[in-house]
């Protein structure tokens, strides 16, 4: 079996952990909690950085740090993981759902500038949807697959309509913007270290941010909100959402070797663009080019898609369709959606990601690239 992206372990993640298990400090209080915030705010240039159990709650702790109210919108795309919009509603807030560009499958800025302009109002410091007259509260844009759509405009946008921006970033460890790194430009940025992410500890996020007083009350809310060490005194509703030092200890193990696993990505989205150029109508991402991506999944897009992602399974090559656009899903489907086109349809019927492990090896590649041919 070829898999489809699986954590490359081969440093000092057991010797670290151990050493957890050896001393006892296992749980949320340990060094290897703030080496590893440490790490992730030096590698990412952000000030501060606030280790949660993972990213889904980084998500949902950066909207309660903004304040965010019941039935406020949040602006997102429509092709995302699941867990951007579940955060949304843990926040008892609704998603204000936004097309993806047909060739980045990022946010389609365009479009939002324009619906923003055609489709809300102001009064006072705040903007409202002129249909259901709620206020949008916040932007948060998702670096899909590691790539990013074009924040000149998401930053001008969001200082026309004072909307503050939280980073959905899960993806995009190692992805720069000018060389700038993702989740630095907005209010708050999120990361995600699940077991199939670029950097892993087994599961875990990091909220970064320059701001102080938001990083010292996310680590309060993600402590429970406990104001005294030796008293169990709290002085609002808090969350039981910190990183246990033990897969701190693996994240700071990771780290060590990340720049590595960041090369052997980029010499596979490489060898998957050469070897695939011209094959039937497979399509990649296009990139930006202010855009230094992290090639964290490799996705390709072909009208041939089901067909192909059953012969790769078939072959024991592990390959997965596009997350279903947002809008699709039950839950959402009620919820404002700015599209003209709707490309995250026509996306979600044409992309599967391939086989993108760090530590596939060259003949697991080829054996990829040969099975993908077969099917044109």
């Amino acid at each position: 079996m070829i898999p489809l992206s699986v954590p490359h372990i081969f440093g000092n993640e057991a010797k670290y952990v151990q050493e957890c298990i050896e001393t006892g400090w296992v749980s949320s209080a340990g060094a290897y909690v703030t080496r590893f915030e440490e790490a992730i705010a030096e590698y990412t240039g952000a000030k501060y950085a606030v280790a949660c159990m993972n990213g889904t709650a980084g998500l949902h702790l950066s909207l309660r740090l903004l304040d965010v109210e019941r039935d406020d919108l949040i602006i997102c795309p429509n092709i995302t993981f699941i867990a951007t919009l579940n955060s949304v509603t843990y926040a008892c807030a609704r998603p204000l759902l936004v097309d993806v560009d047909p060739k980045t499958w990022q946010m389609d800025m365009d479009l939002l500038e324009a619906k923003l302009a055609s489709d809300t109002y102001q009064e006072g410091e705040h903007i409202y949807l002129k249909s259901t007259k709620q206020r949008i509260a916040a932007i948060m844009p998702v670096h899909v697959l590691g790539n990013i759509g074009d924040l000149d405009k998401l930053m001008s946008i969001s200082a026309k309509y004072n909307l503050p921006i939280i980073e959905d970033s899960t993806e995009s460890l190692g992805s720069f913007y000018k060389g700038k790194h993702t989740g630095t430009f907005g209010k708050l940025g999120v990361f995600s270290f699940n077991g199939n992410k670029i950097l892993t500890t087994g599961g875990g996020g990091m909220i970064v941010t320059d701001d102080e007083e938001l990083a010292k009350r996310g680590k309060h809310l993600s402590t429970q909100a406990k104001v005294s060490a030796n008293e169990y005194i709290h002085d609002e509703v808090g969350y039981n959402y910190r990183l246990v030092n033990v897969l701190a200890a693996i994240g700071v193990a990771q780290m060590e070797n990340f720049e590595i696993v960041l090369k052997r990505k980029h010499e596979i989205d490489a060898f998957y663009k050469s070897e695939l150029q011209g094959v039937g109508d497979i399509q990649f991402q296009d990139v930006l080019e202010d855009v230094k991506p992290n090639f964290w999944l490799c996705t390709i897009k072909t009208d041939k898609m089901r067909g192909l992602l059953k012969h790769l399974n078939d072959s024991k090559i592990i390959s997965r369709p596009f997350w279903m656009p947002m809008n699709q899903l039950e839950m959402f489907k009620g919820d404002p959606y700015f599209s003209t086109t709707d490309n995250s349809a026509a996306i979600y019927e044409s992309c599967l990601s391939i086989p993108s492990s760090s530590n596939l090896t060259d003949e697991q590649l080829k054996t990829v690239v040969k099975a993908i041919k077969q099917v044109y």
